[in-house]
């Protein structure tokens, strides 16, 4: 009877065992799973939308009065030219990059309201340098929307902050030039995937 008895313990020892390693491996396969889907989430959710243009433009802005603000003229450049040049009501010139132009946009109050509330808008709009540059050819380099529902918006407020009728008719072409030209790129951080996956660009013009 003893040796009965010591083989039926040490299968019942060996089914615990057996039982105890499929069970770890379980909950390691369970726990790899939801690391990786938290890995997967995680790469989502910082991805990141990089927006560029193909064309460029320089505009050239004049102070007419203290605090106004007309565009005199517009010429397509490369984007690495693109800018604005501006002449003071008291004599001086400032030559201001496509960074400064936008950290200028972003910061004045009316034009700061457009880029996160287009429609509240009009209520701030003003001829400062700041709307200058946003509804000139420039604007669409600084944040100004490519989408139709805005068209209305560029004429109203575009229109108005040409020197003249003539300026802002002639400007029209390379306008669409620089909306057209715009490429919106999605990629991940490094640590994500890389290669032919880890990027995607289009060009928008909508």
């Amino acid at each position: 009877m003893t040796p009965v008895r010591k083989h039926a313990v040490l299968r019942r020892v060996k089914d615990i065992t057996l039982s105890a390693t499929l069970s770890l491996a379980l909950l390691n396969g369970a726990a790899l799973l939801q690391s990786c889907g938290n890995n997967r989430s995680d790469e989502d959710e910082t991805e990141q939308t990089e927006t560029s243009f193909r064309r460029g433009v320089r505009t050239y802005i004049t102070e007419t009065a203290p605090g106004n603000f007309k565009i005199t003229d517009e010429v397509q450049a490369e984007p690495g030219q693109a800018g604005a040049i501006v002449s003071y009501f008291d004599g001086h010139r400032d030559t201001l990059s496509v960074e400064a132009a936008k950290k200028l946009v972003e910061t004045d109050q009316s034009t700061r309201t457009y880029l996160h509330n287009p429609g509240s808008y009009g209520a701030y709009h003003h001829n400062g340098l700041a709307n200058a540059l946003l509804w000139g050819s420039l604007g669409y380099m600084l944040g100004r929307s490519t989408a139709p529902q805005y068209r209305a918006d560029e004429r109203r407020y575009g229109s108005g902050i040409y020197a003249n009728p003539s300026t802002y008719d002639r400007s029209q072409q390379l306008r669409e030039n620089v909306r057209t030209s715009r490429v919106v790129r999605t990629t991940r951080p490094s640590g994500g995937r890389s290669g032919f996956f880890g990027g995607r660009s289009r060009s928008s013009s909508s």
